[in-house]
């Protein structure tokens, strides 16, 4: 258990920063609600299998049913409205700074809702932590308003609410399905929605090629198996007000695999933005032991 405490929030701000990297090889090839189809019923199928050869703590309709809805939300929502926002225009480090405010609003909600404890220290380094994510963004950002519509506008707050309420469900809902189990219901869940809108929005259309095939096999794998198992552990056992905060680092992550692969521009500017969010993910994660 310690162990997996200190190396799980890490594992999972480095696994989920490739993500961006992995749609970035695939969406030129496959249209957005197309391709997470695909990579959501592959996750589903490959799940499955998985509990053909290891032991699963029994699961009920209610269980199910309540993953699959996590799903939609974490999954579906989340995954789908940030693609389909970016396709359509939507500035990718503009909504990737909205992206950056579900913390925040975790924070909000799962306080009411969960019952959890946010002090002014957490508040603190969630609003250090925003900062921080706005200066490694800000060179990213276009400065015109001009591609932003409010459909994709709305579509990437719906990304934000789907990933914050998905958590909050998924903690209040489904801890008591194996994770295994509970992450298959959520890919069968979130595929149903995507392929909806796949079948009513899109063509369908596929341009084969090998960065679109390793692109599926790296999201699928390391992605939705993967960084997704890591994350609903620590949504299982710890605060997701505390757990949300740790998308804070993702960007960062992102911009220095971005400068080593395709030799983008790294600022000291964005340098001191990674340092004040590191700073205040540390802050807010921070568990203070009482003294006896």
């Amino acid at each position: 258990m310690p162990l997996a405490t200190h190396v799980f929030p890490a594992l999972f701000v480095f696994l989920w920063a490739t993500g961006f990297i992995g749609a970035r090889y695939a969406m030129p090839w496959a249209e957005p609600f197309t391709f997470l189809s695909a990579r959501f019923f592959i996750a589903f199928a490959l799940l499955g299998l998985l509990t053909r050869f290891i032991a699963t703590k029994p699961w009920t309709r209610q269980g199910a049913l309540h993953a699959m809805i996590a799903g939609v939300l974490m999954h579906g929502f989340y995954l789908g409205g940030v693609f389909w926002a970016v396709r359509n225009g939507m500035p990718a480090g503009l909504s990737a700074l909205l992206i950056g405010l579900q913390p925040l609003v975790t924070a909000f909600i799962a306080v009411p809702v969960l019952g959890e404890t946010v002090g002014r220290r957490h508040w603190i380094g969630l609003v250090a932590g925003l900062i921080g994510v706005t200066m490694v963004l800000a060179p990213n950002i276009d400065a015109s308003v001009n591609d932003v519509t409010m459909a994709t506008f709305t579509a990437t707050c719906i990304a934000v609410l789907g990933m914050t309420i998905g958590t909050i469900w998924q903690k209040r809902f489904v801890s008591d399905l194996d994770l295994v189990s509970g992450t298959m219901f959520q890919y069968l869940g979130a595929a149903f929605l995507v392929t909806a809108f796949a079948l009513a929005l899109e063509t369908g259309h596929v341009i084969w090629s090998l960065e679109l095939i390793l692109a599926m096999a790296w999201l699928v794998f390391v992605l939705s198996i993967g960084a997704i198992f890591v994350l609903m552990y620590m949504i299982r056992e710890g605060e997701v007000s505390r757990v949300a905060t740790l998308f804070y680092l993702v960007p960062a992550v992102t911009a220095v695999i971005a400068w080593y692969l395709f030799d983008e521009t790294l600022t000291l500017f964005q340098i001191c933005g990674m340092v004040l969010t590191c700073a205040g993910v540390a802050l807010a994660t921070r568990r203070v032991t009482s003294k006896p």
